[in-house]
């Protein structure tokens, strides 16, 4: 065999156990989130887990934020596969988005640094995130994002097409829901809501998980409706007040 021969296959082997260490890396470090959540997620801790040189993690990734959006990555393309099973074309449009978004949010509660993981990266600025995370990465992430997304957008089509959901652009509508949805779950994650009391002694309640799970997909839902129901809703008051004044 050719020594250019040698060479190439030494070159692909070398390529293929760099891929495998960073698929490890990101394995543990999701393993990591799962156990602990993203803040005691340390990159020592994953080193250890992997059983390797903390330095070794910088040669596979940017940084600690790069290596958190490739682990957020995972938890995307784990969603979607779900969301897949859940979506049945078949269904009303209504009966569509209910049953992703209780996927969803379900998700989000089986996972909970999922959602730390998600609102970390959306507290940051597109300007931020390029800084941190390079290109290859950011558009891995980018095309893990945009699956559900499609999905969801389609969902969105399909209710304006038969009069059931607002006129509005799908892929923003898409993106709001994904993110008031992070936001709404990130009460469950915290745990806690506050209401006034006394005069300067604020009372603080336990978030029930159960109340933040269906008011979320409710969320869901009448934010797709949007206008339509202020639309049905004059419709019938307009229509009461004729029939009272007919009558």
């Amino acid at each position: 065999m050719s020594s250019a021969l040698l060479a190439i296959g030494r070159r692909r082997t070398t390529a293929e156990r760099r891929r495998d260490r960073e698929r490890d890396i990101i394995r543990a470090t999701r393993e990591l989130f799962d156990e602990r959540g993203t803040i005691d997620a340390q990159i020592d801790d994953i080193a250890k887990r992997v059983g390797i040189n903390k330095a070794l993690i910088y040669r596979h990734f940017a940084g600690k934020e790069e290596l958190f959006a490739l682990t957020l990555v995972d938890y995307l393309s784990e969603l979607n596969d779900q969301l897949t099973s859940a979506d049945n074309p078949r269904k009303a449009p209504l009966n569509r988005l209910k049953a992703l978004s209780e996927t969803f949010v379900d998700f989000c509660l089986a996972y909970p640094a999922f959602t730390d993981c998600a609102m970390s990266l959306l507290r940051r600025t597109g300007e931020e995130l390029f800084g941190e995370i390079t290109e290859p990465v950011m558009l891995k992430l980018g095309t893990a994002m945009a699956a559900p997304l499609e999905r969801i957008a389609a969902i969105l089509k399909a209710g304006q097409r038969t009069g059931v959901f607002d006129e509005v652009d799908t892929a923003y509508l898409a993106n709001h829901l994904y993110t008031q949805t992070l936001g709404s779950l990130h009460m469950a994650r915290v745990g806690l809501i506050v209401s006034s009391g006394q005069p300067g002694h604020p009372v603080v309640h336990h978030a029930d998980v159960g109340t933040v799970r269906e008011t979320a997909i409710t969320a869901t839902l009448a934010t797709a409706v949007g206008r339509k129901a202020l639309k049905i809703q004059r419709t019938s008051a307009t229509a009461r007040k004729s029939k009272g004044e007919t009558s």
